[in-house]
């Protein structure tokens, strides 16, 4: 399979210049799909794909909450931190939870993806509002 290095870079241009997060081209079974965050080239009979990159940000509080377990975002969506508008939330800072525990709900096309715990812990830090956008990969829930 030869890559079209043109075709990868257009669609990169294209993301800065209408200010997108991704953007998928797909022509017979080949699909190339670039993102900020990632670049990946999928052919039906080889998928090769390139690792996410992600940068964490950088402020003076990050440096001492960032040590423990990240639960990140499954996908790209809407946070919210209770089933629905004015519910119980899932979780609190300094809430004991389990593994397999709902932590979030990420919405995305309509659809509620409900995000569990990767492990046992202590919330340390909810890292997004409620209603807030999410990227994939994206730390969530900090946990000690």
């Amino acid at each position: 399979m030869k890559i079209d290095k043109q075709l990868i870079k257009q669609l990169s241009e294209y993301l800065n210049e209408f200010n997108l997060t991704e953007i998928e081209f797909t022509e017979k079974d080949t699909k190339i799909k670039v993102s900020k965050n990632n670049i990946s080239i999928q052919n039906q009979a080889t998928p090769i794909t390139k690792g996410n990159i992600i940068e964490k940000e950088n402020n003076s509080n990050a440096t001492n909450i960032s040590k423990g377990i990240e639960i990140t975002s499954p996908i790209i969506g809407t946070a919210y931190h209770a089933p629905e508008p004015g519910a119980k939330k899932f979780v609190e800072i300094g809430k004991k939870i389990k593994k397999g525990d709902t932590v979030m709900i990420v919405e995305a096309m309509k659809t509620m993806n409900h995000v569990p715990s990767t492990s046992d812990g202590v919330v340390k830090k909810i890292c997004v509002d409620d209603g807030q956008a999410v990227e994939f990969g994206q730390t969530i829930i900090i946990l000690e």
